[in-house]
């Protein structure tokens, strides 16, 4: 089934941003599948998202391939009506996501 929003947060070795933004994305973010597209890190982002956040989609891309051309590889991925593209080191409020809607 296609979703309606897609939240798409592109990540390289930003554990730290995840611990610190991620649940208010989640928290804020209502029906909106959040996904984490990851770009080969080494910092345990993979590890810290399977343990600490089950609802949240990785998608792990098989190599680097920088900012840009990861998104794309990413994006080809998730089928939704609407994408948000989010920056790692963002941090959301309540109803952020409803008026671009």
């Amino acid at each position: 089934m296609k979703e309606k929003v897609a939240v798409i947060i592109f990540n390289w070795n930003g554990k730290s941003f995840l611990e610190q933004f991620l649940p208010t994305v989640i928290k804020y973010s209502g029906d909106a599948q959040i996904i984490v597209a990851d770009n080969k890190s080494t910092d345990n982002s993979l590890s810290f998202l399977k343990q600490g956040y089950p609802t949240v989609s990785i998608i792990e891309l098989a190599q680097r391939y920088g900012f840009a051309k990861g998104y794309n590889k990413a994006l080809k991925e998730v089928e939704a009506e609407y994408y948000v593209l989010l920056n790692l080191a963002v941090e959301v409020t309540e109803n952020w996501l409803n008026p671009m809607v």
